[in-house]
């Protein structure tokens, strides 16, 4: 990516990050030279943190100016794009102001990476890949012909069953950490077998799964979800035809928002899911107003207790065992919850209105 990156494109893009932010910005390379800024007097010049921040391949901020050589007060992010570095991006100014704009600075850039790369006439075989799953996903009219090539260059059977799989990446984490997830996403990818697969801007991956092989694959993704530190989450659609692959994406997204809230969840197939059916299409306005009705009044403990209570399928003496609770104090904080909110857990109708209640918190 380095040997082809053209100094015209690097300047266009610390023009529209200077858009943005409102700051000076630099493009520094591998050896600390900036080669694009918006200060035109900076270019060609030697930054020594922008030199640091591309050994080392994370985020170095400074404090004060002309401590380092070329340096200037700001933050100075490294880049990657398909797992190859592209640039340290250089942004003048107070850290605890201009940090927020790193993240977004290096979204911009890959955005703008792909716009170049793309052409509609000579599309590269990921951008094949892009364009076909996205038509498909999108009920758009193809070229059949042109389709059917492609189906059969990355292996799809036009008359099989196929998975559509999402994998949304925590738009939280920092740019580092998104720039690993999504090396150990393409890595994943090839060890499953996985041949047509996409990134659909501006933080997630889709992939097209044979059914038949799905049961050899799940176990492999619920483990790789559990592994990557809360970095991801991972949904499958159900199976459908491949031109009907449209409906596996929309469940797939069904899943996918039934585990978005989830801090213990990270990995969910359409087919599995029940209640979370329902819960996952409620508005949050609706969901809002019934939690003020239903959890307001409760505290953290009524709420892990409650928690406990419905695990152990609303038993006193297992609830006990596992809190290490008398059943009269564990009768005791029951009641207490039902004159606080005015539901009764230990009535079947009130402890499945509270039941829900938790399932959407």
């Amino acid at each position: 990516m380095e040997n082809s990156f053209d100094k015209k494109l690097a300047q266009q893009i610390v023009a529209t990050v200077k858009d943005v932010c409102g700051q000076n910005v630099n493009f520094i390379d591998r050896t600390g030279m900036i080669y694009a800024s918006t200060d035109e007097r900076r270019i060609g010049s030697f930054h020594e943190i922008g030199k640091q921040a591309a050994e080392k391949g994370e985020m170095l901020e400074v404090d004060t100016d002309s401590l380092f050589a070329g340096t200037q007060k700001g933050v100075n992010l490294p880049v990657f794009h398909n797992g190859s570095f592209v640039a340290v991006i250089g942004i003048s100014g107070p850290p605890d102001q201009v940090r927020k704009y790193a993240y977004l600075a290096e979204r911009i850039t890959g955005l703008l990476i792909r716009e170049r790369e793309l052409n509609t006439f000579s599309r590269t075989q990921a951008e094949k890949m892009n364009y076909v799953i996205h038509s498909l996903i999108n009920r758009e009219n193809l070229s059949q012909a042109y389709l059917l090539d492609t189906l059969e260059q990355f292996h799809v059977n036009k008359n099989g069953s196929y998975r559509i799989l999402l994998i949304h990446i925590h738009s939280g984490r920092t740019p580092m950490n998104t720039a690993e997830a999504e090396q150990n996403i393409q890595q994943m990818f090839a060890k499953t077998g996985i041949t047509l697969c996409t990134f659909h801007y501006p933080s997630e991956y889709l992939a097209v799964m044979d059914s038949s092989r799905f049961p050899l694959i799940s176990p492999v993704l619920a483990e790789f979800a559990c592994q990557q530190d809360g970095r991801l989450k991972i949904s499958v659609g159900k199976s459908c035809p491949v031109f009907q692959l449209s409906e596996s994406y929309e469940t797939g997204t069904a899943a996918q928002k039934s585990i978005a809230s989830s801090t213990d969840r990270h990995y969910a197939v359409f087919d599995d899911l029940t209640l979370e059916l329902i819960l996952s299409s409620v508005e949050e306005g609706c969901k809002a107003e019934y939690l003020r009705k239903t959890l307001d009044a409760l505290d953290a403990e009524d709420i892990s207790l409650l928690s406990v209570y419905f695990e152990e399928d609303m038993s006193l003496g297992h609830t006990s065992s596992r809190l290490f609770l008398h059943k009269n104090t564990l009768q005791y904080k029951l009641d207490r919850i039902y004159k606080k909110c005015g539901l009764n857990p230990r009535k079947f109708r009130d402890a499945v209105v509270l039941y829900l209640a938790l399932k959407l918190a």
